[in-house]
């Protein structure tokens, strides 16, 4: 099979694209607006923890209708929720803060049907030859958009000042999410699948199936995933009072993973995703060191981000590569595809609820920075645990190529 992507694959990383490019715009933002209203990690914490609560839902709950409907309505349907969340925002303005819960809601299940959509598209459109590549420019988007988006709307908030700002980066993510829409006009419908089975997650986990590596796994790549997810651009904005200096910051770091993303998607081959995966992961670890030792500041957290942007490729390719490939490894695999990314992500949300919760515990009891970045390199850690779970199923890998 040819390690080139095809056009649909290349329409479908454009829609995924834009997608990132409405999140980069304004969810960039969106907890620090949160945060000069309210001046509450736990409430950004529970924010949070809705999100990832109804993302998990609406992946076990709608996976039927993707089975056995158009996937692309839902891949739509994901992309219209996500607006009307922002539309919600702009109606409540600072008001946000007392409806955390269901705008919680809302936004976690946007982002569940475009996702869950997505990925069922991306496992059709690529092979186990392509597959890195696919992701390594999906990485190589995210850097771009990365380096951009948040740049521009930091910018935007600095010159609108305070609240106008906010809402102009709210107006253009609702204009970039109503451009996606369209472009997924073009893109092909899928066949449907057989029935939808609602216990397949859990039957995958029988005592020598490979999900018993892959499920964990995957638990331990959420965990961190979960807390990094709302924390980072907040740390940011609390050390410099500054929204242009996320957008520096998202700049900066994106330019490294830009670079990091097309090395590894470009040169990483399947016999060195054992050890690729490994390395990333004690790297990304390693980074975090400069929070801990020192104070949580511009330079430490920059230190952090360049370090994560470079080293986060060699563990991110190779643990969402070999989860797919483990779904194209047989027939009756292949035919369960939807149910088998519903475990995948089922497992994911797992982590990141476990995370999350353990940030708003912890921090509840001990309401301190000091707090803040233990957790941090705890959580942050969880990568090396995934590889741990998953190491086997990796070095079969590497016996096949």
């Amino acid at each position: 099979m040819s390690r080139h992507l095809k056009s649909q694959s290349i329409l479908l990383l454009a829609v995924n694209g834009l997608f990132v490019l409405a999140g980069a715009l304004s969810g960039t933002f969106l907890n620090v607006y949160i945060w000069k209203v309210s001046q509450n990690f736990t409430l950004i914490g529970w924010f949070t923890f809705c999100q990832q609560l109804a993302l998990g839902l609406t992946f076990w709950i709608t996976g039927k209708w993707v089975k056995e409907r158009d996937k692309m309505i839902f891949l739509r349907l994901g992309i219209v929720v996500s607006s009307l969340f922002y539309l919600f925002v702009l109606w409540a303005g600072k008001h946000t803060v007392d409806y955390i819960w269901p705008l919680g809601l809302l936004f976690g299940a946007g982002s569940g049907l475009f996702w869950l959509a997505f990925n069922v598209v991306y496992f059709e459109v690529t092979d186990m030859d392509n597959r890195d590549r696919f992701n390594g420019w999906v990485g190589i988007l995210g850097s771009i958009i990365g380096i951009f988006g948040p740049w521009i709307s930091g910018w935007l908030i600095s010159v609108k000042h305070g609240d106008t700002g906010y809402r102009l980066i709210f107006i253009l993510a609702l204009i970039v999410y109503g451009i996606a829409v369209l472009l997924s006009f073009w893109l092909k419908k899928r066949e449907h699948g057989g029935p939808y089975s609602w216990l397949e997650p859990v039957k995958k986990l029988h005592k020598g199936s490979p999900w018993r590596q892959v499920a964990p796994s995957s638990a331990a790549h959420g965990l961190r995933e979960g807390v990094f997810s709302f924390l980072i651009n907040l740390l940011i904005y609390i050390s410099t009072q500054a929204e242009w200096r996320i957008g520096q910051f998202s700049l900066i770091t994106s330019l490294v993973s830009l670079v990091s993303f097309w090395a590894v998607g470009k040169w990483l081959r399947l016999n060195f995703r054992y050890y690729g995966m490994l390395i990333g992961a004690i790297l990304i670890t390693i980074v975090i060191g400069p929070l801990v030792l020192w104070k949580v500041n511009y330079m430490t957290l920059m230190v952090f981000g360049i370090g994560t942007s470079l080293f986060l490729p060699l563990y991110l390719i190779p643990v969402t590569s070999s989860v797919f490939d483990l779904i194209g490894n047989s027939k009756e695999s292949v035919e369960k595809r939807v149910e088998l990314i519903v475990l995948r992500e089922l497992s994911i949300t797992v982590g990141r609820l476990a995370g999350t919760l353990l940030f708003i515990v912890v921090y509840s009891m001990y309401p301190h920075m000091r707090t803040i970045t233990w957790l941090m390199l705890g959580v942050g850690a969880a990568p090396v645990l995934s590889w741990f779970a998953l190491r086997k199923w990796l070095k079969r890998g590497v016996k096949a190529a």
